[in-house]
């Protein structure tokens, strides 16, 4: 079985406004409000790609009964733990004014609520595929991921963390079967300036030295490298089309290079699959289906590089 987590879900409230004022009363020109989180949106791409899977972590409130009847009606199953106070957040997003949002904080998140998750993730069994995806409330300690990698560590789960900075560090000792961090976030971790290119490769194999599996570094418009388990790099240019949309790329890039290797255990393969699925999501005004995947992934080429 697959499973997502999102620890702090939202809805996200899409809007475009034209002629945008400051200070004035603005009315829309489009809306449209869809369930949100790193996690979430890897299991709506699993889901459009016919791979079934369950969406866990943590809802509350009016917001959090809306989220899990929004997905439910995409076809994702959830089991998310409701708490009782609070409510989870909504996130405003401008899509006219690229980049411009406002973004809700969420609930509280108590140790015991903390403890129920443990429990629950207790019930993974061998041979599951397990995404830890994105930041983390500021309720939480920023080791939680972690605590459920070392909880989880003598069964043969496949554990993907799309995660950033410390909370990422603080996996690699645990093996995650890939992680995905893009160039600006590679250098970060290294105090370097990376340009797009082979010479990410170097950083990405210092993730390997502290545990990861397999390392993907997304490059934006200059395409994407794997550096593979096996020692092998594939570099690939980025896709023609039209970007429409950035929000959700990185997750579908994950979630269809895991698609791709459960589909064939083939790392080019995995590697074309999420170059095209993080794309696809680019080139849409949502979260890609399997249709414009499989239509991208036609021009998706890649080259083994000797570095």
């Amino acid at each position: 079985m697959i499973y997502t987590v999102t620890l702090n879900p939202s809805l996200d409230y899409i809007v475009s406004v034209d002629g945008f004022e400051v200070g004035k009363t603005n009315r829309t020109s489009s809306e449209m409000m869809l369930p949100g989180g790193k996690g979430i949106n890897v299991s709506t791409i699993l889901k459009n790609l016919g791979l079934e899977n369950t969406a866990l972590g943590y809802v509350a409130g009016f917001t959090g009964v809306e989220i899990e009847r929004r997905l439910h009606e995409m076809g994702v199953r959830t089991g998310f733990i409701t708490l009782r106070e609070g409510m989870s957040r909504i996130n405003f997003k401008l899509s006219s004014i690229e980049g411009t949002e406002i973004n809700g904080r969420g609930p509280v998140i108590q140790a015991a609520d903390i403890e129920r998750l443990m429990e629950q993730l207790s019930s993974l069994k061998d041979g599951d595929v397990l995404f830890l995806s994105g930041s983390i409330p500021s309720s939480m300690p920023d080791d939680i991921y972690r605590d459920i990698m070392e909880r989880l560590q003598d069964r043969e789960i496949q554990i993907i963390v799309d995660a950033t900075g410390e909370l990422l560090l603080k996996v690699l000792p645990y093996h995650p079967v890939l992680i995905k961090p893009n160039h600006h976030e590679l250098g970060e971790i290294f105090g370097a300036e990376l340009t797009p290119g082979p010479g990410v490769v170097p950083y990405a194999r210092k993730l390997q030295e502290m545990g990861a599996r397999n390392v993907l570094i997304s490059m934006a418009g200059h395409g994407a490298i794997l550096v593979a388990e096996d020692g092998t790099v594939y570099q690939a240019p980025a896709p023609n089309g039209q970007l429409k949309n950035g929000v959700g790329a990185g997750d579908s890039m994950v979630a269809g290079f895991m698609a791709g290797w459960l589909e064939k255990q083939d790392y080019r393969h995995a590697f074309r699959m999420g170059v095209a699925a993080g794309s696809a999501s680019a080139f849409s005004e949502n979260l890609a289906t399997a249709e414009e995947i499989a239509d991208v992934l036609k021009q998706v080429t890649s080259e083994v590089l000797e570095v």
